[in-house]
């Protein structure tokens, strides 16, 4: 539905987007991560036909947005971080006024009814903009996106600044949408992305440094190779011993303790169960497991993982910078690191398939 090819974006001597390839399947949901001045809003103003590409091609659903933009962005719904809402407007007469604006041709009573009852703002129709809270606003402004009934919905940021039951509500919203359209969405918040999106792109200096199925690290962050265990014993002797059972790949003391019980952190590689090993090998040496509990992997310091990959590939960065990152790497768990490794290995990979293909062409 969504292909964009080569794209790069320069303002002056800075590359903001460097070199961009990927494709959204009909039907899908992606979310579309990255630190701040990654290039993620060049990336959606350029996909949108808000700002126009320095090299480089989008096309949404086979119409070129270059060549066509009218066309193309009549298959787009969007909203920006900012709701494009006019506040001494009533909800309804802003709805008319889009379904005008995008020369609609639906049946205007029936279409705007159905939307805003799918986004829940029946009840304010006849109440001015201004005395709407956010979470409200934030309605408003999907439901001016889904004006036209557009195949591809993009959103950026639709939960910032929301209280959690906003968030909650704005959330079953987009997982509802996904169900018939094709949803882009730009978020920090990484819980979100795991809760509606089918895949996640994460694009850092410009570049995607990893692109993966949302599915497929849910997977390996919701695995019990990662627990904590409590031990009455030794704490230098028991964190040896651990470090010696058999598919042990990583092993650590916890700072904290429970009463007589000092706490580990343990990681088992990929084809190990050692629970059991654990617990016989404790019991020989008279030292009392007292709790053990699953501790799933943070798709934060996956994120920050890759970011910290891609960084490091920089030979610039500034000696202060290098240390922080050695420091921040060190305390990463070992699981977050190895699946961000991968992650921007296989991105890496890709781009050089993409531009094999390109040569061969």
């Amino acid at each position: 539905m969504i292909k964009i090819e080569h794209l790069v974006k320069n303002y002056g001597s800075n590359c903001a987007v460097d070199d961009i390839s990927c494709e959204i399947a009909a039907g899908e949901t992606v979310g579309f991560l990255g630190p701040n001045g990654a290039g993620k809003s060049t990336t959606m103003n350029i996909l949108t036909g808000y700002l126009s590409a320095t090299s480089g091609r989008v096309s949404v659903d086979g119409i070129d947005m270059l060549r066509d933009p009218i066309g193309a962005k009549k298959l787009i719904g969007y909203l920006p971080e900012q709701p494009p809402v006019y506040p001494d407007m009533t909800v309804d007469e802003y709805l008319n006024f889009n379904y005008d604006l995008k020369g609609c041709t639906f049946d205007r009573e029936a279409h705007i009814a159905e939307i805003c009852e799918v986004v829940k703002i029946s009840d304010v129709r006849k109440r001015l903009i201004r005395n709407l809270s956010k979470g409200y606003r934030q309605r408003v402004g999907v439901a001016q996106a889904l004006i036209g009934d557009p195949p591809v919905i993009i959103f950026d940021e639709p939960t910032v600044g929301l209280d959690p039951k906003q968030i909650i509500e704005i959330r079953s919203l987009i997982r509802t949408l996904g169900k018939n359209h094709t949803v882009l969405l730009s978020t920090h918040i990484l819980g979100e992305v795991a809760a509606v999106c089918d895949r996640i792109v994460i694009i850092n200096k410009g570049k995607i440094v990893a692109d993966e199925k949302t599915e497929n690290i849910t997977r390996v962050v919701e695995n019990n190779r990662r627990f904590n265990v409590k031990v009455c014993g030794p704490q230098k002797d028991v964190l040896e011993t651990i470090k010696s059972i058999p598919g042990v790949s990583f092993a650590e003391a916890q700072t904290q303790r429970d009463g007589e019980a000092y706490i580990f952190t343990v990681e088992s590689d990929m084809t190990s169960d050692v629970r059991k090993k654990l617990f016989f090998t404790m019991a020989e040496r008279g030292w009392a497991i007292v709790g053990l509990e699953t501790v799933g992997m943070s798709l934060e310091d996956i994120f920050i993982s890759v970011v910290d990959q891609t960084e490091r590939e920089k030979t610039t960065t500034h000696r202060y910078e290098r240390t922080a990152k050695k420091r921040v790497q060190r305390s990463r768990n070992a699981l977050e690191t190895e699946l961000a490794e991968n992650m921007v290995k296989d991105a890496a990979a890709k781009r050089e398939e993409d531009a094999k293909s390109e040569i061969d062409e």
